[in-house]
């Protein structure tokens, strides 16, 4: 997994930007101001490790409309934060892995978590 391409390969994504209990406000400030801009779908903020995420985070779904612009915005803003940023094909184990990318430090994820 690398940084995400330029340009969109899908039509619907998440981001998970990650977190921990000294980052928490950057990341709801982060998040919250994210959705405001860009008309994306916040998730819940998570204080613990959830399915393949092995820290804190938050979801942001979108579309391949506000890709560039999303992404973009969210590697000038996110002060060290890492986001993981992958596809939502339904394959919950490609999109992790094969249609995955990563703004910041990449994670290792519990792909476990999100087998059957």
């Amino acid at each position: 997994m690398s940084r995400p391409p330029a340009e969109p390969t899908h039509d619907r994504y998440h981001v998970h930007v990650y977190f921990g209990r000294d980052s928490v406000g950057h990341a709801r400030w982060l998040t919250e101001a994210a959705a405001r801009r860009f008309d994306v779908k916040p998730g819940r903020l998570h204080e613990k490790p959830v399915g393949p995420h092995p820290q804190w985070s938050r979801q942001l779904a979108f579309d391949a409309r506000v890709y560039e612009a999303l992404l973009t915005w969210l590697d000038e803003h996110r002060d060290g934060l890492t986001v993981l940023v992958h596809a939502d094909t339904g394959d919950d184990i490609a999109d992790h892995t094969d249609h995955a990318w990563w703004l910041g430090e990449p994670q290792t994820l519990d792909l476990a978590a999100l087998e059957d």
